[in-house]
């Protein structure tokens, strides 16, 4: 119903235009033949001046001089108006096609609007964004209660809850690690005794105890 009506009203709106268009168009064609008439008339005054111009007081070289420069102003008035109605032409169906591009973009919004409403409203529309919300829901609590049974579980078996950063030292960084000067040595690689020791803790050494 709205598209009829939108296409009415355009319709309406431009029922002018053809017999404007055609109008123009016509005054155009006639100014184009009064330059040509004109040109022709300036031809036969210029040539009748240079075939008498010896004949002609200086009253009648003046007169036929002037002739020759309302010819000339004639045409260009003629142009002028051409130009000018030209540009009205333009102006008038360029006015148009703005409105056109207009009433389409709005059109557009408007059924865009009217689609997404409908989608919103139906029941497969409602039920999806409900089927959406409750899994994000069900997601976001089940990531809850795994972390904290995690917690929970490392302060059941009595181990401190550490990140993964504390949990990643290797041995290797254990032996590089300083060492009181006051500490006693052992072994051959004079280094210090890390708890009840059964072989050295250097790899290079392969002394048991």
């Amino acid at each position: 119903m709205a598209t009829a009506m939108y296409l009415e009203h355009y319709l309406d709106s431009i029922e002018n235009l053809p017999c404007e268009l055609q109008r123009n168009f016509q005054l155009m064609s006639d100014l184009d033949q009064r330059t040509e008439d004109k040109k022709k008339e300036i031809d036969t005054l210029a040539s009748e001046y240079i075939a008498k111009v010896r004949d002609f007081t200086s009253e009648q070289r003046v007169q036929h001089l002037q002739k020759i420069q309302a010819a000339y102003s004639k045409c260009k008035e003629y142009s002028d108006d051409k130009v000018q109605l030209a540009m009205q032409t333009y102006e008038m169906v360029d006015k148009h096609i703005r409105r056109l591009d207009a009433d389409l973009a709005r059109f557009e919004a408007d059924l865009k609007e009217k689609l997404e409403g409908a989608e919103f409203d139906s029941p497969s529309g409602r039920g999806l964004k409900k089927n959406r919300g409750q899994k994000e829901k069900r997601g976001s609590r089940g990531r809850r209660v795994s972390d904290e049974d995690t917690v929970k579980k490392k302060k059941m078996k009595g181990g401190p809850v550490f990140g993964d950063s504390v949990l990643s030292v290797t041995p290797s960084d254990v032996l590089d690690m300083p060492v009181d000067p006051n500490e006693p040595t052992y072994c051959l690689c004079h280094q210090v005794s890390y708890g009840e020791m059964i072989g050295c803790d250097n790899p290079d050494v392969n002394i048991l105890f």
